[in-house]
């Protein structure tokens, strides 16, 4: 199917904390309770739409462990959009979060959306985090923040579609250089059809301008 936009995300945190749980019930729409452990990165993708364009997500799910690190680090420097998650259930995880943001920030383009996500939002009763502690430290560091449940899929629509919306947003401001595939945004096939017709009708200057 054609495409305005494909963006790159990259899903990163602890181990089981679900993140290969949270990629499936976005692409699959099913929730599997046991699931191996990611062995360095595994990929998924799904189409959505964003101001009426067709947006290809193309998602890569990474290993928690740290003995896979520096497969993780070399992912991010090709996505425009990243899912930091944890687990409410385990404190740890929230932790260590600040080690995960410092390795984002630091292998990423500046621009990355980042969205911040505390997992197993259905587990209520063994909580260890609360939800305003999530909040503080993505508003501390200028972070989209989620609640979620992969196993009943709450809010996993959401923050997958959400970090997308943000990331469109920065192409209409022209924060992204959308030309530059480095930044995790490609131009699709549908995007560059809309330019083409533009430019035989109304001249070439505005086809180089694009839609956006």
């Amino acid at each position: 199917m054609a495409y305005a936009y494909l963006f790159k995300y990259i899903i990163i945190g602890d181990t089981g904390v679900g993140k290969s749980c949270l990629l499936l019930q976005f692409t699959d729409k099913r929730f599997q309770p046991v699931h191996d452990l990611t062995i360095g990165v595994e990929f998924g993708a799904r189409m959505i739409t964003i101001d009426g364009k067709q947006i290809k997500l193309q998602i890569w799910d990474t290993a928690g462990q740290e003995s896979f690190r520096s497969i993780t680090r070399s992912y991010y420097r090709g996505a425009a959009g990243a899912l930091l998650v944890y687990d409410i259930t385990r404190r740890d995880t929230f932790n260590h979060l600040t080690t995960w943001l410092e390795d984002a920030r630091q292998h990423s383009n500046s621009n990355m959306v980042i969205m911040l996500i505390g997992n197993k939002s259905d587990l209520e009763s063994r909580r260890e985090v609360k939800k305003e502690e999530g909040e503080a430290f993505a508003r501390e560091h200028g972070l989209i923040f989620m609640e979620t449940s992969a196993k009943t899929a709450s809010n996993v629509e959401e923050a997958f579609i959400n970090t997308a919306k943000e990331i469109y947003e920065k192409i209409q401001e022209g924060v992204f250089d959308i030309n530059n595939e480095a930044n995790g945004i490609k131009i699709g096939p549908q995007h560059a059809a809309t330019n083409s017709t533009l430019s035989g009708s109304q001249g070439g200057q505005q086809a180089r301008g694009g839609c956006c």
